[in-house]
């Protein structure tokens, strides 16, 4: 009995040395950073800054004289969407383990206490809205509508229950570029909308192709992906259809000169070649994975492009 015990034990131990094992040595710095979803913030700074960028152009308003405003707008605006995603990664701690690429986040390893994580959340968020306030009441508004949308109706109430839950966190990430925008026009500038436009339709055939990659996943997990739920076929669909509607919208930039509606219009063909390149490629994992990378290269060539040209 002593002996079958013994040995009970020291698999028990043996069991726990190896979970241990196979949580990756992190720094707290580490720890913040994937908490706060650092890639999500510096992609949305990116259409945060143009919109902050634009609207101090067309306004022609000096950017150095408006320096503090830039400032606040861009602090909170990253500020909202760190507290936002730490929300996200509490929220969501009881099924990040089933994912493959969520399984090491803190919340899930226990580096993360839930309380500590939720309190980190909100202190963020509240100092993010702060910032915002420094702005004008626009851009606060906006703000809390972003973080209302990603924390509550994405997180909380779709993204477990509905296959649309991928248009709905769509809505939160359209947002920052209006945040930069309002901070220095309250008004809110026909190109402001296009810029919402653009990052709304741009979400959808990105997501897809990432739900398609991760599909198994998110069928353990139990969240309700279009491929997930779908299939394949349709996702294709869906994706080439998103697509189709974001190729017209930067037809609407031709204040920022024709070169950018342009190179918008070859980012958009090359996207839909790709795209119907899905239906020959017999390797659909592969083919959601070169749309995944064309969509972060759309996004990030295109916005850094409608600075550029108004440099020249």
């Amino acid at each position: 009995m002593s002996d079958t015990r013994g040995m009970s034990e020291a698999v028990l131990k043996d069991s726990k040395a190896t979970l241990q094992s196979d949580i990756p040595e992190t720094t707290a710095w580490k720890d913040f950073l994937a908490l706060i979803k650092v890639g999500i913030v510096n992609s949305n700074i990116i259409t945060a800054f143009t919109g902050v960028w634009l609207a101090i152009h067309f306004s022609e308003l000096s950017f150095f004289s408006n320096l503090d405003v830039v400032f606040y707008a861009l602090v909170g605006s990253a500020l909202i969407m760190a507290g936002s995603c730490c929300f996200n990664n509490y929220f969501d701690r009881d099924i990040d383990h089933l994912m493959e690429r969520t399984k090491n986040r803190p919340t899930v390893t226990g580096k993360a206490q839930p309380s500590k994580v939720l309190f980190l959340s909100f202190g963020l968020i509240a100092a993010g809205l702060i910032f915002l306030a420094l702005t004008n009441m626009t851009t606060l508004l906006i703000g809390a509508f972003g973080v209302f949308a990603y924390v509550v109706l994405y997180t909380m109430v779709f993204k477990r229950r509905f296959v649309s839950n991928t248009i709905i966190g769509s809505i939160s990430g359209a947002v920052p570029p209006l945040i930069g925008w309002a901070a220095i026009d309250p008004n809110l500038d026909v190109i402001a909308w296009v810029l919402f436009a653009i990052m709304f339709l741009w979400q959808p055939p990105h997501f897809y192709a990432l739900a398609m990659r991760r599909v198994e996943e998110y069928r353990a997990a139990g969240i309700p992906m279009l491929p997930v739920i779908k299939g394949f076929k349709r996702t294709k669909k869906s994706i080439l259809l998103w697509i189709i509607a974001l190729m017209f919208i930067p037809f609407f930039l031709t204040p920022l000169g024709t070169p950018l509606v342009v190179l918008a219009a070859l980012l958009s063909t090359g996207w839909l070649i790709l795209g119907l390149k899905g239906y020959k490629n017999k390797n659909d994992i592969k083919w959601a994975t070169s749309m995944f990378v064309y969509s972060l290269n759309y996004m990030t060539i295109l916005f850094v492009a409608m600075v550029i040209v108004t440099l020249i």
